[in-house]
Formats: C-alpha cells, structure tokens, sequence
C-alpha cells in the first residue's frame, strides 16, 4: 500500500462535504485492516514535503492502529497484526519522529512510542532504551525533546526493578547535561529532566528495601549532585520567570525541583537534610518575590495568565502548592527546627495569609455555586488549592510552635486590619480580599489557637493573640457589608469558630444577625451558605440560655433549604438542623413544626437513600426530634414518620435492598427517641408485618443487620409491646417472631450477623425471661449446634455470651441442661467449654468481657466432675525455630503452632488472670516491674534501660502521653463509653458494668485459696511463673 493512497483517504476525511467524509472514514477503517496500514502511515508522518496537519492526522491515526492491530497486548485489539519485519520498520520510522523539527509531531511520535513500548519493550524492542539515551545525548534540542517525552511516560510504567539500576547509570548524567544547559534546550524540555528524575527518585525508593546496597550507593552519589543543581536554578531571581517574558515555561522548572524535593523529603530525608536550611530560606524568598504577580494576575485579573510555548497553561498556584507542601512536610518532621523562628516564622505566615487570598475565579465561582463554596472549606476536600495546602502549612507550625505561631497570627491580623483600612478609604475594591484571608486562615485554626490561649490563660502569661478585640471592634463591622459578601460571610463564620469567647450578650446578638440574613431575600448564595455554617458553628459552642430563644426560629428558616440544595451544602444544612434540634434538649419544639421538619426529612431521604453521610445524620435529627420531652412531640414524629417508612420497608425488594435498610435504621431511630414509658399505643403493630416479612425473605448483610439492631432495641424499649401482638394473618406472637429471626442466622452460613444477633439474644435473656423459658432448650441446642462451624470471632462471641449471662445468673439449671445436650455423640457442655476457652481473649466490649469473667468464676466455684477433667487449648508452645521470629502465614504453613493442653480449671484461672491484670490494673494492686523482672523472660528485653523497664518499654514522656491517649487504665480499648457514645445505656448500668471488677477476682482468689475451691493450691501450681505470682499477690492481699 502507498503512502499517496493512505494520503487521499486522509485528505478526504478532512473534507467539509458529509458525503466525501464519511465515505473516506469508511474507506479508511477498511485500509487499516491491512497489514501494510502501519507502514504507510508511519512514512507518511515523515513526510516533509506534506502538509503539516496531513502528518497530524497520519500519527493520530497511527497511535489509533497501534492499539488496534498492533498486538493482543491491547484490550481493544481487532486482528491484523502487522508482521515483526513491519514492526521493526513501522518502530525505526515513529523513533525517527522523536527528531522531527515540528514539536506537534514529535509529541505525537513520543505517544506512539509509548504505546509500542508498553506492548514490545525489552523483549520485542530491546534496543529502545540505549536509543532514547542516544538521542539525549545528541544534544540536539528537538531530539531531546522527543526523547524526554517518550521517558516521562517510560520510568513511570515500564521499567521493572532489575533494569532500574543499570538505566539510571546511563541515564542520570545524560538528564543532568540537559538540565544545565539553558542555552541549548526549552525550558520545558529541562523541566521535563526533573520530572523523569523524581520518578527515578520514586522507583528506587520501591526497591530500596530489595536492593539496599545499591540504592544507597545511588542515593549517596546521585541526590546531591542534583540538589546542588537544584540549588543554583533556585537562586535565580524567579521575577525573571514572569516579567519581561512572553510565557511562563521557567516556572515549570521550579514547579518540579519543589515536586521533586517534596517526594525526597519523604523517601529519602537524610539526603536532604544538610540542604534544608538552604532551600526553606529559596521558598520563602519565592513565596514573596512572586506576590505581586499573583495580585496582578489572578487577584486583580489585570491580564490573562500567558500560555506556555507549548500551548499548555503554568500556573503559579501550581507552583506555590508543592512548595507549600515541601515547607510543612519539613515542619512536620521536626528537621531545622531553628529556621522556623523569629524573621522567617514571621515571613512565612505573613506569606501564607497573603497567598490564601481568593483570585477572581474563585469569587465568580463561589458566588454561583454554593456546592464549591462549601466544599472548599469542608475538612475532608478533595479539592486541592492553595487556600488548603497554606491552611495545612500555619496547622503544622501552630503545632510545632504554638505560642510563636499565635503571637505572630496577632501580628499579621493587625497589620492587615490596618492596611486594608487604608486601602478601602483609598478607594481600592479589593480590600476586603487581604481581611477575609487573614480571618479565614485564624478560623482554619481556631480549635489549636483556642487551647493555645487556655493554656497561657492558666499559666497566668499573656494571651498570644486577642481575638475578643477583634470580635468586639472589628468584626462586627463586618457584618452589614452586603456589598462584600464574602468578607460579610467569612466575618460571621470566624464569629462563630470563636464563639466561646464571647460574652453571653453578644454571641445573642451575632447569631440574631445571622439568622436576619438567612431571612434576607436579597442576600447572595455566599454570604447565606456562611449564615448557615456559623449557626451550626453557634448551636455547638455558645449555652443554650443565648440559644433556646432563637431555635424555633432558625429551625423554621432552615426547613425550607433542605428541599432545595443538594451535596455538601445540603450535608451543611442537615447538620446545622442536627445542631438545632439539639439545643436544650429539643423542649421548645412544637408538634406543628417537628411534623413539618419530619416531612423535609423524608423528602430528603427520598431523594437520597442511597447515601449513607446523609442517612447517618438524617438518622441523628429524627432521633433529636423524637426524643424531645414537650408535650404531643413524640406522637406527632411517629405519626408522620413510622407509616412512609413502613411502606418503604415493605415495598423494597432485593434489586433495592438500600431502601429497606435505610428505612429500618430510620424506624431505630424514633426507637432511640422514644420516651422511658415506651413507644406508644400501636407503634409495633404498624411495624412488625413490615419488619418480619423483610427479616424473613432478605439476604442483603445491611438489612439483616439494621433488622436485628432495630429488633433489639424493641426488646430494650417496650419488651411487653413485642410480646403481646400477634399477626392477624398467621396468629403468631412477636416473640415467634423474633425467635424466627434468630433461628434464620443461626441457620445460616454468612455470619455478617455478628455482634449484633448476640445483643438481640442478650436482651432477650435480661427482659424476657420467664417468656422465652419454654423454647430455651430449643434456642440454646441450636446455638450449641452452630458453635462447630462458626468461623468468625463476633459471631462466636454472640453465641457464647448469653451462655454466660445464663450461667452467672442460674449456673447449676444451664449446666444440667448442658451436660444433658448430646450433639453428634458430644455433650452441650463439652461444645461450650472447648469454644468458650478458645475465643475468650478475643471478645470485644466492656459488659461481654466481665460477664465472661463472672461466668468463668463461677464455673470453676461450681466443682462440678463434668468440668474438672475436660481438657481444653492451653498456651502457645514456642520452639527454638520460631522463638523471637515474625512468623508470617508461609512459615506459619511450614511450622504450624501448637498449643497445649490443660485442664478446664486451670484454663479458667488462666483467663482470670488475665482479666486481672487487663488494662493496668496488675500494677494498681501494688505490683511491680522488679515482681516481673525475677521471672524468666524471653522477649529481649534486657536491652532495655531503667527508664523502659518501669513504662513498659517506653521513655516516660512517649507512656506519658500513650496514658493520655488511651485515658484512665487503657479505658479506651476496655470500655465501650470511649468507643461509642451511644453504647447500649441497659448494659451500661447493669451491675456487672458498675461493680468493682478487681475486688471481686481478688475475693474470689482469696476464698478459693481458703477453702481450696476445686483443689485450687494444686490448680495455681500448674499455671507459669508470671500468673502465679499474680495470684500469690491477690491471695496474699500485699
């Protein structure tokens, strides 16, 4: 096939005639179905004497037939493949393109390139990479250029751990000579070296740990050549970059050394830490040269940012965002700790409150889009802007430095106040920008500034920063410039971050003033979004005395924003309602206004029931509404909200499973809110046909989940409800009902259950006794049946738990009922026992733990023959080949562990023990490292010193501050009140949670040991070392 003929179709394409057009794309898709296509089109591309946007065309259609015909390497490979003879030409004539004198064909080329590569190269295409080193080396700036662009895309995806280290040796040096040739290369081109340079700097990383030797040798020969490079391009004035230029392509330079030193930073510190000082003080200078650009062109819009020399955009924020980076990763890491001080701390911060400053776009974007607006505020963004990596520069050095960081805060917001005043009677229009930066960037960090301020407050040393003057005299000012939304806005949000701070009087007056513009028809989406987030703000931080008079108001404003935003907005809206509702309690809610703001929800719902952060505080705010003690609340919520969500229970199916869900863990919620007298004259009756045909067909984990939770907190509630209904249809009670439930997850083999069926069963138990009595033999075979097989360690802790709920409370009646069990030729008991000892140490929460403590002491208090010679897994055996070695699962497989094996009795003191020494309470009763240290060990901790021996293994200020971290005795892992607020309120004042668990172990120790309960002396000898001294500490009462 001939080049001319692949030409003419080309050509033909192009024509503005349909006919001609589509008859030569048609004639064309066949053409490429020819082997010889590729070829054509290759020596096309090369064709100079051919009109340039013929050659485009050509190479666009070449990079399509690659992945098309080229291999099944491709996904979207159609058949066809050229030959490997063609290949070889098709290959030799794109590389020769990488030199082609017309950028927009080399680019194309490159693309190409890269496309065969990932496809052919090395074993197809092995002399590629030497050629590519070749062309750099030429010199010659448009083989360079080619080159560097195939590279960009080849050190990324290409180059496997092996070929690294021999190609970086070639192809470093190579990238330098290019780098430090202004006069011969693009701008671009050189910042195209660095980029491929990081990618070196990323790729050794990954094998460092594989080939440490030869990547340290790299790292220690390379990395400062080139930070000394890096150091030379930073030191020129970077002005020189944008003025007096026609592009911006020098800042592309800069852009990837900051990039660069960033991934650095991270991968290899020490490299760089002699060069630190150097390259903070090269930011900080660029930080303030490159300020009155940024103010002309994106504050000011003076001029359009100019496009790069090849037609792509260089933005300075691209620029000041990796340097941002840099700076905190180094603050971060505690390294030149003593250049962040005096003059560059003052500078920096000062640079920061300037450079968050909103450009133009921002401003014609936020005022249009309230979604953007919140978004960009929000902790979680995902929007990435200068604004938010300065605002994580100041977190960083408020940490680092706190009352430095403050004080300089002071400085810089006064300055501000003062100059911006001078330019607004100057008549400037964008005086307000520095302000609402300034008082955006100290609200960023009103939760550190105000421990800050507590904690000179207690010290009795001078505030660092005086932010009631600025509430007070300044901000309020502020508030009633419409014409400046965004400073009017942002005046009321710093209000609020700060409400704390104000007086009673005045917080009343700025939150009146807050709600006046959610009132205003006139006011813009900006300042109304701010409004809405300083009342959320307020409603959290300010008494409810100040609140309560306002809160029927705001909450009727607030109603009608729920129908008519979406995304984070309306996340900020719902959770500014959630904040509301909540002040004092909800008592000043009337019947009329909880109806109609249950009606918003369900709407809201409606329109969004897939999305669980809307779900979850739609669930908070209906809880909020429902549990208000002012007279009808209650009634009218469940009137307007249980029948909709019934009918949604019901009408799910298994294709829209979510709705069913969603709609349960709503119902749980007016279950939570349900007064102590219960839920209320046929709450049940309209729920249960819904819920059980639900529970009774769905296999969705979510809604089997939400079924049960919903189920158990009815027991909780108003047990005697359930009980007493019975199915018109079918005449079954609710108690049937839920047993219905109970048997379907004990049947079943997913055990995505868990936790939550053993709370159901719990419950049960507590408030249901003498109802479940006559099917307890039935409930309790089917849960001892269903031990053998259960796999996960929630579900085998619901199965075991409500066994020792039983046996503390009625021990001999259950282990009758048990020995009499036979399963498969074994007892109920023996099933129990061996499952019991195996998952104990595993169990999760602060009641299941202490029941099973209780259980197990009184299991071994019993005596009982059944029990003293069952023998159950013991402690690990460790051998010479695993002591002191990470067993991971392959060794693991080669040298299985092994456990003993001992009696029950003895297995039960051992977890007794445990559960006294559990959370620090060993060295509460009086013991000691040195009790410990007597004893053989063999954890290498020899090596430690005196001050580790008596924390643990740590220095006293890393305990100290892991104490602090984890509360009183480890209360954070131990105690759900840590994990969960709203943990079960039943359990939580249950005797077992309340009762002193340590007394009562080291009692029953004592009067085992005086009455040698079960030959207790005999059973103590046969435990380790470290658990007899315990028990001899607890015995002997020291």
């Amino acid at each position: 096939m001939a080049s001319s003929e692949i030409a003419q179709c080309l050509s033909a394409t192009l024509s503005p005639d349909t006919n001609t057009r589509i008859s030569a794309e048609l004639k064309l898709s066949s053409l490429l179905n020819t082997p010889e296509a590729g070829l054509a089109l290759s020596q096309l591309i090369l064709a100079s004497d051919v009109d340039v946007s013929l050659r485009q065309s050509a190479a666009i259609v070449l990079r399509k037939y690659v992945t098309e015909h080229w291999s099944p390497y491709f996904s979207q490979f159609k058949g066809s493949a050229p030959s490997p003879e063609l290949k070889t030409q098709i290959r030799q004539a794109v590389f020769q393109g990488l030199s082609d004198p017309i950028r927009k064909i080399r680019s194309l080329c490159a693309h190409t390139i890269s496309s065969i590569a990932n496809c052919d190269w090395p074993d197809e295409y092995p002399d590629l990479l030497s050629s590519l080193i070749g062309l750099l080396s030429s010199l010659s700036p448009n083989s360079v250029h080619g080159a560097m662009q195939v590279f960009t895309e080849f050190i990324k995806s290409d180059l496997t751990e092996d070929q690294l280290l021999p190609v970086l040796r070639q192809l470093l040096p190579v990238l330098l000579n290019i780098l430090g040739a202004p006069d011969q290369h693009s701008a671009l081109t050189r910042s195209r070296t660095i980029s491929v340079f990081r990618q070196c700097v990323e790729s050794l990383y990954m094998v460092k740990d594989q080939y440490p030797d030869a990547v340290k040798e790299a790292t220690a020969t390379v990395l400062p050549v080139w930070l000394d490079a890096f150091k030379t391009l930073l030191n020129v004035d970077p002005r020189s970059d944008v003025e007096g230029t026609p592009n911006w392509d020098g800042l592309a330079i800069r852009v990837q050394v900051f990039k660069t030193l960033d991934t650095i930073q991270t991968s290899f510190p020490r490299a760089l830490t002699p060069h630190l000082k150097d390259f903070l003080s090269a930011s900080l200078n660029h930080l303030s040269a490159l300020f009155p650009t940024f103010t002309h062109y994106y504050l000011q819009s003076a001029a359009p940012v100019p496009r790069s020399s090849e037609d792509e955009t260089i933005e300075l924020t691209h620029l000041v965002c990796p340097m941002l980076d840099f700076i905190a990763n180094v603050a971060r890491s505690g390294k030149a700790k003593d250049w962040f001080e005096g003059a560059n701390l003052a500078g920096l911060i000062g640079g920061v409150f300037s450079w968050v400053q909103m450009t133009s776009d921002d401003e014609e974007e936020w005022a249009n889009n309230a979604n953007t607006f919140v978004a960009q505020e929000s902790d979680d963004t995902l929007s990435y802007s200068v604004r938010m990596a300065g605002f994580d520069l100041l977190a960083v050095l408020v940490e680092r430095a706190p009352v430095a960081a403050v004080s300089t805060f002071q400085t810089t917001i006064h300055r501000v106040v003062v100059e911006s005043e001078q330019a607004r009677n100057a008549g400037s229009q964008d005086w307000w920008r520095a302000l609402e930066a300034s008082l955006a960037a100290i609200g960023s960090q009103a939760e550190d500034v105000l421990d800050v301020i507590d904690d000179e407050r207690d010290s009795g040393r001078a505030q660092p920063i005086d932010i009631e003057s600025l509430l007070t005299n300044v901000i309020p000012n502020f508030l009633v410039l419409s014409q400046f939304p965004f400073l009017q806005g942002r005046a009321f949000v710093f209000a609020s971050q700060y409400a704390k701070l104000l007086p009673g009087q005045l917080a009343g007056q700025y939150l009146d003033a807050a709600v006046q513009v959610l009132e205003a028809a006139e006011a813009g989406i900006p300042v109304k979004v701010s409004a809405v987030k300083a009342i959320h703000n307020f409603c959290q931080n300010i008494d409810d005395a100040v609140a309560v008079p306002m809160a029927p108001r705001i909450a009727k404003d607030i109603g009608p924003f729920l129908p008519v935003t979406s995304e984070d907005t309306l996340t900020l809206v719902l959770e500014t309602l959630a904040a509301v509702v909540q002040i004092d309690d909800g008592k000043w809610i009337t019947e009329d206004l909880a109806r109609s703001l249950v009606a918003a929800i369900l709407d809201v719902w409606m329109k969004n029931n897939k999305d669980p952060i809307f779900i979850s505080i739609l669930t908070d705010v209906l809880e909020s509404l429902a549990s208000s003690p002012a007279p009808g609340v209650y009634q009218a919520v469940v009137q307007q909200a249980l029948p909709a969500l019934c009918n949604a229970i019901m009408s799910s199916t298994a294709v829209d499973s979510w709705i069913a869900s969603a709609a349960i863990e709503l119902v749980s919620s007016l279950v939570s809110g349900a007064p102590e007298s219960g839920l209320g004259d046929g709450f049940f009756a309209m729920l249960a046909p819904s819920l059980f045909s639900c529970l009774r067909t769905t296999e969705d984990r979510d809604v089997i989940q939400n079924g049960i939770a919903c189920l158990t907190l009815i027991v909780r509630k108003d047990i005697n409800q359930l009980i007493s209904w019975s199915d018109p249809a079918t005449g079954r009670s609710g108690l049937d009902g839920v047993l219905e439930v109970i048997a379907k997850q004990l049947q079943s083999e997913d055990e995505s259950g868990g936790l939550v069926i053993g709370d159901l069963i719990i419950h049960l138990l507590r408030r249901a006794g003498e109802a479940v009595l006559p099917v307890l033999p039935q409930l309790l075979q089917a849960m001892v049946t269903r031990m053998r097989t259960a796999k996960t360690a929630t579900f085998l802790q619901s199965l075991i738990i409500p066994f020792a709920f039983l046996i503390h409370n009625q021990r001999d009646t259950v282990l009758s009922l048990l020995e009499s069990m036979n399963v498969d030729g074994r007892s109920g008991l023996d099933i129990l026992i061996q499952t019991w000892c195996e998952n104990a140490e595993t169990f999760q929460g602060f009641w299941p733990t202490r029941i099973s403590a209780l259980a197990l002491s009184a299991l071994f208090a019993s005596e009982r023959p059944s029990l003293q010679n069952l023998m159950v897994k013991g402690d690990i055996i460790v051998k010479p080949e695993t002591k002191n070695v990470i067993m991971t699962r392959s060794k693991t497989k080669q040298t299985p562990t092994e456990f003993t094996s001992v009696p029950f009795p003895v297995k039960a003191l051992k977890l007794l023990v445990h559960e006294l020494q559990s959370g620090g309470e060993a060295a509460s009763m009086g013991f000691n490292a040195a009790d410990i240290a007597e004893l053989d060990s063999d954890d290498g901790d020899e090596e430690w010193t005196e001050e580790e021996k008596q924390n643990q293994g740590f220095k006293a200020d890393e305990f100290a501050f892991l104490s602090d971290m984890l509360g009183p005795r480890g209360m954070a892992f131990d105690n759900d009140d840590a994990l969960e607020e709203n943990d079960d309120e039943d359990l939580k004042n249950d005797p077992v949670s309340t009762m002193d668990m340590q007394a009562h172990l080291v009692s029953f120790f004592k009067e085992c040991a005086a009455r040698n309960t079960g030959n207790f002396s005999a059973v103590v000898e046969q435990l380790n070392p470290e658990e007899i001294v315990v028990v001899r500490k607890a015995v002997g009462g020291q």
